[in-house]
């Protein structure tokens, strides 16, 4: 078993059922049982996998929006097409040279630099507003 925490949050993932078949999709399922425990409430018996189960720190609203409304300035997107903090560049349309000229409007709109190693790893609205957070932050400490 192996237990991980960062400051009131905690998870633990228990190793011993590495894989179980799943009936519904005749398929073997790595997903792994484990428990969670944030501030003395326990739930036992999550089942994730590393793809679907994330935590992060948020950042704030204002930024989130902000990113949300310059992802959909450069693709062109209608204001009634919906962009969230799940939204993945991809599926909203955007190719490699859309994510790079969404990274220089944020750039622009934030005051930052972002490192060409960042820039291509960032694929949601959420981790570019992360992104940004922890460069500000960075910027005027």
């Amino acid at each position: 078993m192996a237990a991980y925490s960062a400051n009131s949050l905690s998870f633990s993932t228990i190793y011993t059922q590495s894989r179980q078949f799943n009936q519904a999709t005749g398929r073997q399922s790595s997903l792994k049982p484990f428990s969670l425990c944030a501030r003395g409430s326990t739930f036992q018996s999550l089942r994730a996998s590393p793809q679907r189960f994330r935590v992060h720190c948020a950042a704030k609203p204002e930024t989130v929006q902000k990113v949300c409304e310059i992802v959909k300035k450069q693709l062109a997107l209608s204001d009634d097409t919906p962009v969230s903090p799940e939204s993945k560049f991809a599926s909203l349309g955007a190719d490699s040279l859309d994510t790079v000229e969404i990274v220089m409007g944020l750039e622009e709109e934030f005051g930052i630099s972002v490192e060409e190693e960042s820039s291509q790893s960032i694929t949601t609205v959420q981790e570019a507003a992360d992104m940004i957070e922890k460069l500000v932050e960075k910027k005027s400490g």
